[in-house]
């Protein structure tokens, strides 16, 4: 089973990993405003790596969750 299917079933079962879903999402679409623009001041470059790194821990549990789910599933 892929990741991704894996990730569609726990967004149906998993009130967390739903959560990270939507945080993750909502962070992307932060990170594409800032996309947007020609020049970002030295406050805006800040929020914009902040946001990053907030990203990729959003990422970071949901492959931990997948991960569990496999090892509890005995899925290879």
């Amino acid at each position: 089973m892929r990741d991704e299917q894996i990730a569609e079933i726990l967004t149906r079962e998993n009130d967390e990993f739903k959560k990270l879903m939507n945080e993750h999402r909502s962070l992307d679409s932060r990170i594409a405003g800032f996309s947007g623009k020609h020049y970002l001041n030295a406050e805006e470059e800040m929020e914009k790596k902040r946001i990053q790194k907030l990203k990729l821990l959003k990422k970071d549990q949901m492959e931990e969750l997948i991960t569990r789910y496999r090892k509890d599933h005995s899925i290879n």
